[in-house]
């Protein structure tokens, strides 16, 4: 789980495992809406090292096959929470950190 450096967060912060999701219905009005869902994680660890905008930055090569770049490119490309899948490289990756 990555908490939202734009809502104030720093970035990798748990890893855990969804119990539920739900989704979110549709605001009434809205010609355009990104579809919304509610998560229910049980947190299974902590990160124990940082891992966020300011290390992952400096890649930018879409095609180098690195999974630091891989999660530069799903989290940090645009400004907006979201939810996404990763390779198991990636994943891989991220149990260094816990």
């Amino acid at each position: 789980m990555f908490a939202s450096e734009n809502e104030g967060g720093q970035g990798l912060i748990a890893r855990g495992v969804v119990i539920s999701a739900e989704a979110v219905a549709k605001q009434r009005g809205i010609a355009r809406q990104t579809p919304r869902v509610s998560l229910v994680v049980r947190r299974t660890g902590l990160s124990k090292k940082p891992l966020g905008r300011s290390e992952l930055r400096h890649l930018t090569d879409w095609n180098d096959g690195k999974p630091e770049t891989e999660l530069n490119f799903k989290f940090y490309r645009q400004a907006t929470n979201k939810i996404v899948g990763i390779s198991g490289e990636t994943a891989a990756f991220l149990n260094e950190f816990f």
